[in-house]
């Protein structure tokens, strides 16, 4: 489990599945201490903003359970948006305050 802390946000938790997937879309490295540094925060926010697009693009090209014929995609209950958004208001909110957020300290 994750648990992303800041002095300027509170604590976001999330289930290791969900956190190493949205490190993993950070370009870093799954581990159980971390930290995303002021400076970071601009090209992680850029990230994962391209990957929730990509993500949302493949939806709408993949067919849905709906949808009939064999090789559908049964949709996900939790959408990439959905689960990167806190995250990503977290970052906006360090960067205003100029504090890094870090998990496992």
């Amino acid at each position: 489990m994750y648990k992303f802390r800041s002095q300027a946000a509170a604590d976001l938790i999330m289930l290791t599945p969900a956190g190493d997937r949205v490190l993993a879309l950070l370009g870093r490295e799954p581990a159980p201490k971390g930290i995303i540094e002021v400076a970071d925060m601009a090209q992680a926010i850029e990230r994962l903003s391209a990957a929730v697009a990509a993500d949302e693009a493949a939806r709408q090209q993949a067919p849905t359970d709906e949808d009939e014929g064999e090789g559908r995609r049964p949709a996900e209950a939790v959408s990439l948006r959905q689960r990167v958004w806190p995250l990503v208001q977290m970052l906006r909110t360090c960067q205003a305050a100029d504090e890094p957020v870090v998990w496992g300290v």
